[in-house]
């Protein structure tokens, strides 16, 4: 016993005292709260391991994160320190707090209410049902302006994961819907009606659901006995549906560990709160709360800076970084005259900084939105100077991924109306009305895909219809792998690529990849899952690849950066109106979030920091026109922030000119869905 003791000691030998403390916690709830660079990854990763080696199953365990590859990097560091005493993480219930409510509704789908053959619809499919639902209720044909699919559906998915009521959310957040506000409660019954009856489910269904399981006491009383301890990561990015599956999975045993930063909590406009990391004790009792305070990305002087920029938040856990890093400088507030002023500024000094030897992908260029950097690129490729900008397309929202995936999820539901319009209007001669038609025709036939020949269509649509029953004959109906499937699919639609798109070799070379992906999975419902929860980026991510170089410069919104780190950040346009965001400054709570956004771009730089404020913004490019308004300083930069800087005047500007702003401080789920707007 003395020597396993020993042992599992020795896996914590890496931790510093606040990490070893938290990696080695006993029973009850614990909310470990990780300041930037402090390690919370390996904190976890070590808890993990701790727990298994101290005797815990590790199919008992529930580690849930924010993306599958955060889950399989915890997981392979827990791996790596307890095969030292000959145990393994083995089959731990780890994914995204989607994949593990997609993997739990497939177990329990009949308790639930569901089929098992449920399909999950990502966003751009759940937007086009929403307009189909919306058109057919004659919302379109109003005498005033009706709001759009895209701003219906995210009225309905912040109604759904705030659980706040439809008339606050839309006051809060869509106030000029208002007017609608009866009718869009009868479009969303009629939007889950239109769902569940296809036995399809957006991305929000798949938490609501599985909260609703809960609300059963046998269902949560069994769920909870499967879980020794769960440990949750980002708890500062749950929304309020994560927190009380949370809670409803902790009503007996209290085991739960958390681990996040309040004041890293950036993703309220996807229905994150703050709420869950500050409330914590409250929703907890005799929660116990570890702070991790040594940072290991920044030097002290970076720290300081963002230590007391962060302090005005007038609600947070008290804590201050400190690194052990000493070198390097103060972080400098660039004060430009212009925007041409900052982009000079930011060009000499990513110049300077490359020729003493850090690559230009060591460095940053961060901004409040993406439009902020219009003026920057401009210069940068007047300069010759490579840069990717994050953002952009990403893979599964191209169209020929899009029209493939549509076969795949009519394979496995073939009551997936949405699927079945997009795969046949790609056939020669069928358009919507068509389209319709045969899937009518489907239907009637108890969806049965192999019921084309029974279909009156033209010679030119017969033949695409035919190839469409040829593919179904091959796989519907069989326990075949993906990989397969993905094949025969190739069969039918590869003749349509080449003729509906242009580069169709690229993307063909695309769909490869997809079928590589899918070479590991046995079953074709958790492959289309996986594919929706946790979609792969490729370089589809970024807009735009450096040209014939392989360095290049990084050009990325703060939202985007968040998690990543540089030697060298330029942190541009710090103006009120800019940052806080003029669309972000009508309450308190939206003003400390700012703030927060602020604090988080600080805290990427490891080495050096640079903040820059352009007085003069022009309205138009300055070459035609000289018209322009000046901002203030960002109200977050205040004199006791600025204090612990180099200012630096690029420009014909005063240090007296410069002033920052006044600061502002089996269950019947349809049912209870419906019911909710009613």
């Amino acid at each position: 016993m003395a020597e396993m003791h020993d042992k599992v000691g020795k896996l914590l030998a890496d931790l510093n005292p606040a990490q070893k403390e938290a990696a080695s916690f006993g029973d009850g709830p614990l909310i470990i709260v990780a300041g930037a660079g402090t390690g919370k990854t390996k904190t976890l990763a070590s808890r993990v391991a701790y727990l298994i080696s101290s005797g815990v199953d590790p199919q008992r365990i529930l580690l849930l994160t924010f993306t599958r590859r955060a889950a399989e990097e915890m997981l392979k560091r827990a791996d790596s320190l307890i095969s030292r005493i000959g145990r393994s993480t083995g089959k731990v219930w780890s994914g995204t707090f989607h994949a593990i409510a997609n993997k739990i509704l497939r177990i329990y789908a009949g308790q639930a209410g569901l089929p098992e053959e449920f399909t999950i619809m990502d966003q751009t499919d759940s937007e086009d049902l929403m307009d189909f639902v919306r058109n057919e209720l004659d919302l379109d044909k109003t005498n005033s302006r009706f709001p759009k699919k895209g701003t219906c559906l995210a009225i309905y998915s912040r109604k759904m994961n705030s659980n706040d009521s439809l008339e606050n959310v839309i006051k809060d957040h869509f106030p000029w819907c208002i007017e609608w506000k009866d009718r869009l409660s009868s479009l969303y019954q009629a939007y889950i009606d239109s769902k569940l009856d296809q036995n399809v489910l957006d991305y929000d269904d798949l938490l609501i659901f599985w909260d609703h399981l809960l609300d059963d006491p046998d269902n949560s009383q069994y769920l909870e006995s499967q879980f020794d301890h769960i440990l949750v990561d980002e708890y500062q990015d749950t929304n309020f549906i994560q927190s009380d599956i949370l809670r409803k999975l902790r009503r007996i045993n209290k085991n739960i560990t958390v681990v996040g930063d309040d004041a890293q909590a950036i993703y309220s406009f996807r229905s994150a709160t703050i709420r869950n990391m500050l409330d914590f004790p409250k929703h907890f009792p005799g929660a116990s709360i570890i702070t991790l305070e040594e940072n290991y990305r920044s030097i002290q002087a970076i720290l300081n800076t963002s230590n007391i920029l962060i302090s005005q938040a007038p609600e947070h856990y008290s804590k201050s970084l400190f690194s052990r890093r000493k070198t390097g400088g103060k972080p400098e507030l660039v004060i430009c005259m212009d925007e041409s002023f900052q982009d000079n500024a930011v060009i000499e000094r990513v110049l300077k900084r490359r020729e003493e030897g850090i690559s230009l992908n060591r460095q940053a260029v961060l901004f409040r939105a993406a439009s902020h950097s219009a003026s920057l690129e401009i210069a940068l490729a007047r300069h010759k100077i490579p840069f990717i900008k994050y953002g952009g397309l990403r893979f599964l929202e191209t169209s020929h991924i899009k029209d493939l995936i549509a076969v795949l999820r009519i394979t496995e539901n073939p009551k997936d109306e949405r699927g079945w319009f997009r795969v046949l209007q790609l056939i020669k001669g069928v358009g919507p009305q068509t389209a319709a038609d045969v899937i009518e025709h489907v239907k009637l036939a108890g969806y049965n895909p192999l019921s084309f020949p029974s279909f009156k269509a033209s010679p030119d649509v017969r033949a695409g219809l035919v190839r469409l029953y040829d593919y179904f004959s091959s796989v519907y109906g069989k326990n075949l792998n993906p990989l397969f499937i993905i094949e025969h699919a190739l069969i039918f639609y590869e003749p349509l690529l080449q003729e509906n798109y242009d580069n169709p070799d690229q993307r063909l070379s695309d769909i490869q990849q997809l079928a590589g992906l899918s070479s590991g999975y046995q079953t074709l419902s958790y492959f289309l899952a996986d594919l929706i929860l946790d979609p792969p980026m490729f370089t589809s991510d970024i807009a735009g690849k450096p040209v014939l170089d392989e360095d290049y410069l990084v050009l990325s919104t703060i939202h985007s950066a968040k998690g990543l780190e540089w030697n060298c950040v330029y942190i541009i346009h710090a103006a009120d109106g800019w940052i806080p965001s003029d669309l972000s400054a009508g309450s308190g709570q939206e003003l400390d979030e700012e703030l927060r956004l602020l604090y988080v771009a600080m805290t990427r730089a490891k080495d050096y920091l640079s903040v820059l404020y352009p007085k003069k913004h022009y309205l138009k490019p300055k070459t035609r026109s000289d018209n322009h308004i000046y901002g203030q300083l960002s109200r977050f930069l205040n004199e006791e922030v600025i204090e612990t800087m180099i200012e630096i005047y690029e420009g014909k500007t005063e240090r007296s000119e410069i002033k920052a702003a006044k600061i502002n401080t089996a269950l019947n789920i349809r049912d209870k869905l419906k019911e909710s707007f009613r």
